[in-house]
């Protein structure tokens, strides 16, 4: 093993350089290096973690899988939706999972998304498992196909410094195949009542499941496709019911695939992990006995023509920690735009207000974080996010739109940096900035022809699944869009833009089975293929769109860009802030704007769905603002500069 500097970006850990040992340092370990899955069972392998000596602040697992060219020409070979569980063995041969996933239809007869070289990276946090990963182990992959083609490298980024709590200790529970709604034991006796003893030190624990839902059955087709829940109980009483059904599967980042990728299952979808859902033991603290157990509701399974039945893969393990380790402490957790990582391929490349992931790792309720972020080599912005973040819980923040992103034209770095919580640094800055890499946004005409063909699929009120809007990627506002459609339609649409703007489009599919899509033939009846098509004015040439695909997007597609046009950069003023008091508020608010020497500009108020309510041109630092002719809720406050065109803005609720 060898100790390198990493930053970690969007769940991956990239290269920087060496230095010595200290937080932020990063030891890597690794089992499996392109191992074949040649069929199916468990592939084993050696590995050396670290000693345990040191503290880690996180500790990733990132499973990459791959493909090869099977031999001769099987069916199916690397293009079926099998699971894959990463599980570290003890020297007993027991096992505890680390992460799951399902592998993609990763057919490349579908175009260059998952060629023969492709590599899909699926990253597992797994500091919990803290106490087990040390020393010389075991990892296995089990591959759970009956065709090949896929292969797996496993590798474990060990970052140094102080987590944020520490891990006392763990129990698992459960992993197993269990039976639903048929066999001699009922899944609610196979998960009953488990007595523990939590250990000494223990300040809070957590029940962590896993659970996929497998088979077809003829009573519902139970259980892959049938939305389910559980409920846990502790000391026989309901804590939580979790529904786990997914339905997202068809906004999918590893898209398109070759079968059925956009159908909602229970639990997982095809080419993504498995989340892992956490609940909170509350009261459960040091040497406390209990018992947990896990209940579903009745059910039937019959047997379908094949035989196929409803059963679920669980794995349940309690984690037990200390105290949290800081009182006031924000962590970026990951940039999802602008980003090059595949697993945020659907939102880049980008540009507009850039979209980071920000977690309260610390004791206190996080309500305000100065942020400093930009285009590396280029001036940086700053923007303070104002709202309500409770321990342990993570938000998605989105930035005041960046101005740099607008006029970079190569490969870049984005930096993104938290300068205060809460008005001050916090405890722990070794998590306080994270970088990462991005291809620039296109640039297109200011003036575009849009034609949209809707295929047959009937949606809500029998018009057309298709719809298209464009958006100021500034503000969230729509500037054109094409809905209620009629279906089997085309519309050809003109739209005239802004030179040096930053917009988004937006393509919709209600039945999220995109506009095109090698099933249709399969519907009764076939709804024929849609499509969309942007070009400018002065050409016939049709715009590239990244991840359009010909329609075959699933739920949805969108498109970022900028207007073509002469436009100045904006001079950005570093310690530019946008403050609001009272929120929220009943009846006013006083706005005040720092940073800027010239204050004048135009403040503009949006409900949720963007529509402006409220405009109001700025003269001075600071302003009121009456808010009786509003009712209550949650509005977003926008203000642009008139002399650097610099944007901030801040959300504001307002009470009857």
């Amino acid at each position: 093993m060898k100790k390198l500097l990493y930053s970690v970006l969007a769940g991956s850990v990239l290269f920087c350089g060496k230095a010595e040992a200290s937080p932020g340092d990063t030891t890597w370990a690794q089992s499996h290096t392109d191992v074949q899955l040649t069929s199916f069972g468990d592939f084993d392998a050696p590995i050396s973690f670290p000693t345990g000596s040191l503290t880690y602040r996180k500790i990733y697992m990132i499973f990459e899988l791959g493909k090869y060219q099977c031999p001769g020409n099987p069916q199916y070979c690397y293009d079926w939706d099998y699971t894959v569980s990463t599980q570290l063995m003890n020297s007993n041969g027991d096992t505890i999972e680390l992460g799951r996933l399902i592998t993609p239809y990763a057919d490349h007869s579908l175009g260059a998304r998952m060629p023969l070289t492709w590599k899909g990276k699926y990253v597992f946090d797994v500091t919990d498992y803290t106490p087990l990963l040390k020393n010389n182990a075991h990892i296995r992959v089990g591959f759970s196909g009956y065709s090949y083609g896929f292969t797996a490298t496993v590798k474990f980024a060990f970052i140094e410094g102080t987590p944020e709590r520490t891990v006392i200790g763990l129990k698992k529970l459960w992993l197993n195949n269990y039976n639903y709604g048929h066999g001699s034991i009922p899944i609610n006796t196979a998960l009953g009542n488990v007595s523990l003893t939590a250990p000494a030190g223990t300040v809070s624990a957590e029940s962590k499941i896993t659970i996929t839902g497998h088979g077809g059955d003829a009573t519902a087709n139970a259980a892959e496709f049938y939305p389910n829940s559980y409920t846990l109980n502790l000391n026989n009483n309901p804590i939580t019911t979790k529904n786990f059904w997914r339905d997202n599967c068809g906004f999918n980042n590893y898209y398109p695939q070759n079968g059925t990728w956009v159908y909602n299952r229970a639990s997982w979808c095809p080419g993504d992990l498995v989340h892992v859902y956490s609940h909170s033991l509350t009261g459960i603290t040091a040497n406390s006995n209990y018992t947990i157990s896990a209940t579903f509701p009745p059910y039937t399974s019959n047997p379908n023509s094949s035989g196929s039945q409803a059963a679920y893969t669980i794995q349940n393990t309690v984690v037990y920690y200390g105290a949290l380790n800081n009182s006031l402490d924000a962590s970026i957790e990951d940039i999802i735009a602008p980003t090059n990582e595949e697993k945020h391929f659907r939102a880049n490349p980008f540009v507009g207000k850039p979209q980071i992931e920000v977690r309260n790792s610390g004791g206190t309720a996080i309500t305000s974080i100065k942020f400093e972020y930009g285009v590396d080599g280029t001036a940086l912005q700053q923007f303070t996010w104002n709202g309500n973040l409770p321990s342990l819980t993570n938000t998605t923040i989105a930035l005041a739109e960046c101005a740099t992103l607008k006029t970079v034209t190569a490969a870049s770095k984005f930096v993104v940096k938290i300068l205060q919580v809460n008005g001050q640094a916090d405890n722990d800055a070794t998590n306080d900035t994270m970088n990462s890499y991005f291809t620039p946004a296109p640039v297109w005409p200011q003036s575009l022809r849009l034609e949209m063909k809707t295929n047959g699929s009937v949606g809500t009120g029998g018009l057309s699944e298709n719809n298209w809007k464009l958006f100021d990627a500034a503000y969230d506002t729509i500037v054109a869009q094409r809905i209620n459609n009629t279906i089997t339609t085309t519309y050809v649409d003109t739209v005239y833009l802004n030179p040096g703007y930053a917009y988004k489009l937006v393509i919709e599919d209600e039945g999220c089975d995109g506009m095109n899509w090698w099933v249709f033939p399969y519907y009764n009846p076939n709804p024929g293929v849609g499509y969309m098509r942007v070009r400018s004015l002065s050409s016939i040439i049709n715009l590239p769109m990244n991840g359009y695909f010909n329609g075959d997007f699933g739920c949805g597609f969108t498109q970022y860009f900028t207007t073509s046009g002469t436009v100045s950069v904006p001079e950005i003023d570093v310690n530019t802030a946008l403050n609001i008091a009272p929120n929220p508020t009943r009846d006013h608010f006083t706005l005040t704007i720092e940073g800027f020497s010239d204050a004048k500009g135009t403040l503009y108020l949006t409900d949720a769905t963007g529509r402006l309510l409220y405009k109001k041109e700025i003269l001075s630092a600071n302003t009121t603002v009456n808010t009786k002719q509003f009712a209550n809720g949650t509005y977003i406050l926008k203000y642009q500069n008139n002399k650097t065109k610099a944007q901030l803005q801040s959300k504001i609720v307002i009470l009857d």
